[in-house]
Formats: C-alpha cells, structure tokens, sequence
C-alpha cells in the first residue's frame, strides 16, 4: 500500500487536481469547439448527445474524485465537516451522472438508435447503481441513522474498499465510451489522426493519469500525523 512505502497524499491530491482540469477542459473543448456544442433539447440531436461526456467526466467522475479525497485534501477539517462535505458531493455526482446518462437516452431515442447493446452502456448503468447502493449503504451505516460504533468500525474498510472498486469501474466505463464513440466517429469519416481523434485520445489518457492519482491519493495516509477519527488510509490485509 501507498502508506508502507512512505508516500503521503498530498502531492497526489495536487497532480489529480491539475489532471481533472485538464481532463474538464478537455471535454469540454471537444463537445463545444469540435462537436457544436451542447443542449438538451436541439433539432441537432448531437448536442444532446454531447452533454453525456461532459456531465459524466466532470459532474460524475471529477465531483466524485472530490469527495473521495475530500479527508485528504483539507485533513485538517473536523470529521463531522468532512464526512458530511463527502456525503454532498457524492450525491450531487450521483444527480449529475443520473442527467448525463438520461442525456444518452434522450439522444438514442430522439436518433431511432437502440438503448443498452454496448459494453459501455452495460457496464455504465452498473456502476452508477452501485454508486447508488455505496451512497445509500454509507448514509445509513455513517451518517443517519448510523450504526453502532462496533458495526461501523467493521463496515469501514469495506465501505473504503468498494467505493474505490465502483471508482475504478467508472473510470473504466469512461475509457470505453471514448473509445466506443470515437469508432463510431472514425467509421462516419473522422480522420483517425486529426486534431480532434488525437484530442480525445489525450484526455482519455489523462483521465487514466488522473484516477491513477486519485486512488494513491485515496490509500496514502494524509499529510498530518492523525487521519480523521474513523478514517485511517485502508489498511494493508495479511
């Protein structure tokens, strides 16, 4: 584990912080600038379309990352501050990520195109359940009604462990949808090495870099001496 080789969070939080803005701009210039750009209701049905990637990366994957590192990033906020700036975060990700897939729905059905045949589609209406049992199972367990200090303690690592399964899965879920939709691009004609396929091959590497530091960032054991009260980096099992 990141701990036991004596690496600390905080530079990771910052290099995820410099990747997730350059993955937001990124996204956004691609879906704006090469695109058209975005709406939720067009003649255009591609602008409906658009709006998936961007809500998804940076209203899901990013605001998610935040809450994730959120004991990291200021550990020196008071648990309860913490806990419940995590709690928000996550569940505006999950609202915001609820939106973004609609958008793909909304864009199939207005485009005569089949919902749910892709790995990608499969994998991605997965990981946001999950993501919504993790938030709901972490509210009830750690925040109200909250379980008992013995159960809590159990649940902890668990909780820590899943939440970073279900993070890795939507990572993974956001790389084949780049790679799906870029297909679909190239074979209507996209120029495989123009500016734009070479564009969102960058941020779909970035995005890699920026989960990557993520997950250190999440493992490693905070800049302070004392993690918040509940919350040591996940320990090292065996």
């Amino acid at each position: 584990m990141a701990g036991a080789l004596g690496v600390k969070a905080t530079p990771f939080t910052y290099a995820a912080h410099a990747l997730g803005a350059a993955a937001a701009a990124m996204v956004l210039v691609w879906c704006i600038h090469f695109r058209g750009g975005l709406a939720f209701e067009a003649v255009n049905k591609n602008l409906i379309f658009n709006v998936h990637p961007v809500l998804m990366l940076i209203g899901f994957i990013i605001l998610g990352s935040e809450a994730i590192m959120v004991y990291k990033v200021f550990p020196g906020l008071s648990h309860d501050t913490a806990k419940l700036t995590h709690l928000i975060l996550h569940a505006i990700a999950i609202v915001l990520g609820a939106v973004g897939i609609y958008c793909a729905f909304k864009f199939h059905n207005e485009s005569g195109i089949a919902n749910l045949y892709s790995l990608h589609s499969w994998l991605g209406i997965g990981a946001i359940s999950l993501y919504g049992i993790q938030w709901i199972f972490g509210f009830v367990t750690f925040f109200f009604p909250g379980a008992a200090p013995d159960v809590r303690r159990g649940a902890l690592p668990w909780h820590a462990l899943f939440g970073l399964f279900v993070y890795v899965l939507t990572l993974a879920t956001a790389e084949l949808g780049f790679l799906e939709k870029m297909t679909f691009l190239q074979s209507s004609g996209l120029d495989k090495y123009g500016a734009e396929a070479l564009l969102v091959n960058f941020t779909a590497l970035v995005v890699v870099l920026f989960g990557a530091a993520v997950v250190v960032a999440a493992v490693a054991p905070a800049a302070k001496v004392e993690e918040p009260e509940g919350y040591a980096p996940i320990p090292v099992i065996g």
